[in-house]
C-alpha cells in the first residue's frame, strides 16, 4: 500500500484509489471491509497530521457524520470536528488541517468549536444535533472529546420534548418529498424512508432514552444498506445514494445476491424492516416524552373502547384488559380493521402481544373472522399502513402463508412502481371505492387481494394464482360456488384490459371470444371490468389512461349487451365513407384533416392522396405535434387513404388543425424530411433517465383470428415519441396493409397491436413474410431516440 505520510493528503488520495483498485492478482475488499479499510486510512492520517501540527492538549479532533459512525463510503465526504477549550493558536490549527484536505480535492464538511458552542448548536441546529450525537475522537485530548460528546448528550435528552416535533415533522415530510426505499424503482438509500437516515434519526430517539437501541432486524438491514451504498459509490466513481436500474445487475453479483431483481427483493425488504422501526420508533417516543409541570399531575388517559377487546389509549388502538386471541379468533382482524377504519396506528405492544399468542385460525375460518377481513379490506386507503404493520410482526403471514411468495418481490416491468405483495394491497385500496358498481363485493375485495398472488412461482401467474385462490377461497370459509368464482376471476383479471387494448371491438367475434370466456357469466364480468380499473390505478401513474377506461367499458358494455341476447352497438363510421373529406381531397389532391374534441380524447381523421404511407405519414406529423395515438384505422380506396386516430395530448391542448394540414402538405412534397423533424423532436424529448432506454428489449408476437381470417401482430417495446410512424413505416415497407392498431402506453413500455392484411386473396400473412416483418419492425422499434433512421433522407418521404 502506498506510504500515508503525514504532510501529505495527496498521498491519503493515492492510498484510497488503491483500496478501491482489484488488479487480477489481488482480491477485491468486500464493502465492510473497504469501509473499514477507508476509516482506518483516515483515522491514520488525521491522527498524524494532528500530532505533526499540535493538535493535543485542550484540542482534539472528532468525526461525526459517516467517519464518525465508521460508514464511510469510497467518496463520501469527511465529516469534521476542531474543538478546543479557549486555544489561541486554533485558526492555525483548523487551517494545516483543512488546506491539505481541500487541496487534494478531498470532500469536507468541517467546524470549529469550543464545548460551548458545540453544545448550542445542537441546540439549534437538528442536522448538527444529529452528528454531534455520534462524535468519535481522532485525535488530541480524549478528555475534551469525551466532555463534549457527554454535554451534548445531556442537553439532547433534557431538550427532546421541545424538539420532538420538529423531529417528526422533518421525517415525514422527508418520506414525502423522497419516497419509500422498498417501493422506488430507483430508490434513495440514503434519504428514503427506510433508508440510513431513518437508521440514524432511530439511533437519536435511543439517545434521547426515549425508545431502546434498535434490534437485529434494524441493524442487518443497515448493513445491506450500506454494502449497496458502498458498491455504489466504488461502481459510480463518485458519491451517489439513488440506485440505478442499470448499476443493479453489476452491485448484485459482486454481493452474491443473484440479479437485480433478487437485490431489490432484498433492499425492499431491509428498507421495510427500518421503515416500520422508525415509525413505530417515532410513536414510541412520543408516548414516552417526560411530562412536567401541570402534565405530570395529570391522571393518565383512559382508554375509550372502539369494538369488542380493543380500545383507544394515548392515541393508538390496544387490546382491551380481558382480550385474548386464544379466546377470540377473530380479535386480530378486528384490531386490524379498527385501525384502519379509525386511522389510529396498532400500539407496537399490541402487535408483538398478538404475534406472541394469537393461535393460527382453524380451517374453514370462523364466521366472525371472514367478516373482520372484509372489513379491513374495505376500508380502502386506510388498510394500507396497517396490513404493512402486520405484515412486519408475522401475523398477515399466519393467516396467508402463500403471501411469502410475493413478499417484497420486484416488479418485472417499469409500469410497476410497487413490489407485488404491496400493488395487491393497493389495488385492494382501489377496489374498495368500486364495490357499488358490482353485485359481489366481498368477492372484489378478496379477488383484488388475490389476483397476483401466483407470480413468484414460475409458470403463468394467471393460472397459478387461480389453484391458490380456490385454496385460499375455501380456507377463508366462501362457499364453493364462490370459491370458483373467486378462482376464475384470478384466471381472467387481464382479459378485458389485454382484449380492449389490443384487439379490434368492432369485430363481433373479439366479443363473442369474451363471452364465451366468461361463460356468459354477467356478474362475472362486472367483477373483472372493476378489477382491472383497480389494478390500472394501483400499477402505477398513467396506466389508467382515460382511452384505456373507454375501451374496458366499451368492450364490457358489448360483452354484457351480447350475454342478454341484445344486439351489439353498432361500430362507428368507416372513415372511408366520410364523403366530405373524401371529396375534398379528391377535388385538390392534397391531404385535409378533421379535429374532433371528445371529453378527454379527440379523434383526428385524415385523407391522403397516394395511399401507401398515410399511417405512417400522419403519426408522425402527429408526434410533431405531441400528440400521444391511442388507437388508429386505416381505409385505402384506390389512390386515396383515410386514417382515423384517437389521441391525448402528451402535455397542453391540442393544435389547430390547419397546423397539422400544412405539415403533412410540406411532408407530402418533400419541403418537410419527416425522418429529421422527429429526430430532433425525440432528441429534445428523449428520457431524461438512461435506465428507460435500452432495457426494454423489443419482442414481438403473432395471433391468428381463425373466426375472421384477420392476422394480429404485437409488439411490446420501449416507449419514444414517433415510435408509431416508425413501425408503420417499417410494415408499409414489406407490402402489407395495416387495417388497425391499437396503442397501449403502460409507464415506459408500450404494447402495440396491428391487425394486419397480407397480399394474397385470403388476407394471410405467410410465415416467411412474418419473419421479414419481425426484421424490420424490431429494427424500427431498436432505433435510438433522437437518431435518424438508416436511408431515410430528404428523397425518402412518404407520398
Amino acid at each position: 500500500m502506498t506510504t500515508v505520510n503525514s504532510g501529505s493528503a495527496e498521498d491519503l488520495v493515492k492510498a484510497k484509489a488503491v483500496l478501491l483498485e482489484h488488479p487480477g492478482g489481488r482480491r477485491r475488499l468486500s464493502p465492510e471491509a473497504l469501509r473499514t479499510a477507508l476509516v482506518d486510512l483516515h483515522d491514520f492520517w488525521l491522527s498524524s497530521r494532528c500530532a505533526a501540527i499540535g493538535v493535543n492538549e485542550r484540542a482534539s479532533l472528532v468525526a461525526v457524520g459517516a467517519l464518525g459512525r465508521r460508514e464511510l463510503a469510497p467518496y463520501s465526504d469527511l465529516d469534521l470536528v476542531l474543538l478546543h477549550d479557549g486555544r489561541k493558536d486554533v485558526d492555525r490549527l483548523a487551517e494545516q488541517l483543512w488546506y491539505p484536505l481541500w487541496d487534494a480535492g478531498i470532500g469536507l464538511d468541517h467546524s470549529v468549536r469550543t464545548p460551548g458552542q458545540a453544545v448550542q448548536v445542537a441546540a439549534t441546529d437538528l442536522r448538527a444535533a444529529f452528528g454531534l450525537l455520534e462524535i468519535r475522537h481522532i485525535a488530541g485530548d480524549p478528555a475534551l472529546s469525551d466532555k463534549v460528546r457527554g454535554a451534548v448528550r445531556q442537553a439532547w435528552r433534557a431538550g427532546i420534548r421541545s424538539r420532538f416535533d420538529e423531529i417528526d415533522d422533518g421525517a415525514h415530510d422527508r418520506w414525502t418529498k423522497v419516497g419509500d426505499v422498498a417501493h422506488r424503482i430507483e430508490p434513495d438509500l440514503k434519504s428514503g424512508h427506510g433508508g440510513l437516515r431513518d437508521v440514524q434519526l432511530i439511533g437519536a430517539l435511543a439517545a434521547a432514552q426515549l425508545v431502546d437501541r434498535p434490534g437485529s432486524e434494524v441493524a442487518e438491514a443497515r448493513d445491506l444498506l450500506l454494502d449497496v451504498r458502498t458498491e455504489l459509490h466504488r461502481l459510480a466513481g463518485r458519491a451517489r445514494d439513488v440506485l440505478r436500474a442499470q448499476d443493479a445487475d453489476e452491485i448484485a453479483a459482486v454481493l452474491e445476491i443473484g440479479d437485480r431483481f433478487e437485490l431489490a427483493r432484498a433492499l425492499s425488504g431491509a428498507a421495510r424492516a427500518v421503515a416500520f422501526a422508525a415509525e413505530v420508533g417515532l410513536r414510541s417516543a412520543r408516548a414516552a416524552l417526560p411530562r412536567r409541570g401541570l402534565a405530570a399531575l395529570r391522571r393518565a388517559p383512559v382508554r375509550r373502547p372502539l369494538d369488542s377487546g380493543v380500545v383507544e389509549h394515548m392515541g393508538e388502538v390496544a387490546l382491551a384488559r380481558d382480550a385474548s386471541a386464544n379466546r377470540d379468533p377473530a380479535l386480530v382482524l378486528r384490531v386490524a380493521a379498527t385501525a384502519a377504519r379509525t386511522g389510529l396506528p396498532v400500539a407496537a405492544g399490541t402487535l408483538h402481544r398478538l404475534a406472541e399468542t394469537a393461535p393460527e385460525l382453524r380451517e374453514p375460518w370462523p364466521r366472525a373472522a371472514l367478516g373482520e377481513l372484509l372489513s379491513l379490506l374495505g376500508t380502502g386507503r386506510g388498510m394500507v399502513d396497517v396490513i404493512e404493520a402486520l405484515d412486519r410482526t408475522g401475523l398477515w403471514g399466519r393467516m396467508f402463508p402463500e403471501w411469502g411468495a410475493v413478499r417484497d418481490l420486484p416488479p418485472r416491468d417499469r409500469a410497476h412502481v410497487w413490489t407485488v405483495d404491496r400493488h395487491l394491497v393497493e389495488a385492494c385500496a382501489q377496489a374498495a371505492r368500486l364495490t357499488t358498481r358490482v353485485s359481489r363485493p366481498d368477492l372484489l375485495l378478496v379477488g383484488a387481494l388475490l389476483h397476483d398472488i401466483g407470480k413468484g412461482r414460475g409458470g403463468d401467474h394467471s393460472e397459478v394464482g387461480e389453484s391458490l385462490a380456490v385454496q385460499m377461497g375455501r380456507r377463508l370459509g366462501f362457499g364453493e360456488a364462490d370459491v370458483v368464482l373467486l378462482g376464475r376471476m384470478v384466471r381472467h383479471h387481464l382479459l378485458l384490459p389485454h382484449t380492449a387494448t389490443r384487439r379490434d371491438l368492432d369485430d363481433p367475434a373479439t366479443v363473442g371470444r369474451v363471452a364465451e370466456t366468461l361463460g356468459n357469466d354477467v356478474v362475472l364480468l362486472d367483477l373483472l371490468d372493476a378489477l382491472a380499473e383497480a389494478d390500472s390505478l394501483a400499477t402505477g401513474p398513467a396506466v389508467w389512461s382515460p382511452w384505456k377506461r373507454a375501451l374496458i367499458r366499451d368492450l364490457s358494455a358489448r360483452t354484457r349487451a351480447l350475454m342478454a341476447g341484445e344486439s351489439l352497438p353498432e361500430p362507428g363510421p368507416d372513415p372511408e365513407l366520410d364523403p366530405e373529406l373524401a371529396r375534398a381531397v379528391a377535388e385538390d389532391g392534397k391531404p385535409h384533416v378533421r379535429l374532433v374534441q371528445d371529453h378527454d380524447l379527440a379523434s383526428v381523421t385524415i385523407g391522403v392522396p397516394g395511399g401507401p404511407a398515410a399511417l405512417s405519414a400522419s403519426a408522425g406529423v402527429l408526434a410533431l405535434h405531441s400528440l400521444e395515438v391511442h388507437a388508429a384505422e386505416v381505409r385505402t380506396t384506390g389512390t386515396l387513404a383515410i386514417a382515423r386516430f384517437a389521441v391525448s395530448p402528451r402535455f397542453g391542448g391540442l393544435p389547430d388543425q390547419a397546423l397539422i394540414r400544412a405539415d403533412l402538405v410540406r411532408v407530402l412534397d418533400g419541403s418537410l424530411v419527416l425522418a429529421e423533424a422527429l429526430a430532433r423532436k425525440e432528441k429534445d424529448y428523449a428520457p431524461t433517465s438512461p435506465a428507460v432506454e435500452g432495457t426494454v428489449a423489443p419482442r414481438i408476437l403473432w395471433f391468428d383470428d381463425e373466426a375472421t381470417g384477420a392476422v394480429v401482430m404485437e409488439l411490446r417495446a420501449a416507449d419514444r415519441i414517433g415510435l408509431l410512424h416508425h413501425v408503420a413505416g417499417a410494415l408499409e415497407s414489406c407490402d402489407v396493409e395495416v387495417r388497425w392498431a391499437r396503442v397501449a402506453t403502460l409507464g415506459a413500455s408500450v404494447v402495440d397491436s396491428f391487425g394486419l392484411a397480407g397480399a394474397g386473396t385470403d388476407g394471410g400473412v405467410a410465415r416467411a413474410a412474418r419473419r421479414r416483418i419481425e426484421q424490420a419492425v424490431l429494427a424500427a422499434a431498436r432505433q435510438p431516440a433522437g437518431k435518424v433512421p438508416a436511408g431515410r433522407t430528404r428523397k425518402d418521404t412518404p407520398t
